[in-house]
Order: structure tokens, then sequence, then C-alpha cells
């Protein structure tokens, strides 16, 4: 492997960045706030399913015992 100094690393760093699509902050904040509400589904869709396992562990152990 070839290696180079410590001014080409960083020109070849520069380089690299300067090829970097970076999102504005519309879309930052977009997709900040679908994440948001993606997680707020989806817990309370596995809140809603750990009661349903649990009332269903209940009956069985209540019917069980």
């Amino acid at each position: 492997m070839a290696r180079t100094n410590p001014l080409q690393f960083i020109q070849q760093v520069r380089a690299e960045t300067a090829k970097v699509v970076w999102p504005s902050r519309r879309e930052t904040g977009l997709t900040t706030v679908m994440v948001l509400i993606m997680a707020t589904l989806f817990a309370t869709f596995f809140f809603l399913v750990d009661l349903l396992i649990r009332y269903g562990l209940e009956l069985i152990l209540q019917i069980a015992s």
C-alpha cells in the first residue's frame, strides 16, 4: 500500500468532503419529524402487542391454576 504524506492526505480528505451532498436545513427537519413520528407509532404498536401478550399469558395461567 502506497504511503502518502500528511499534506497529501489532508488534500485528499478535503477533495472527498467536497463531493458529499449535504442535506438542506428543511430536509433535515422533515427527516427528523418523520423519524419521531415513526418511532412513536412503533412504540405504540409494541406497547399494544405487549399488553395483548400479557393479557393472554395471564388468562392461560388463570386457567391452568
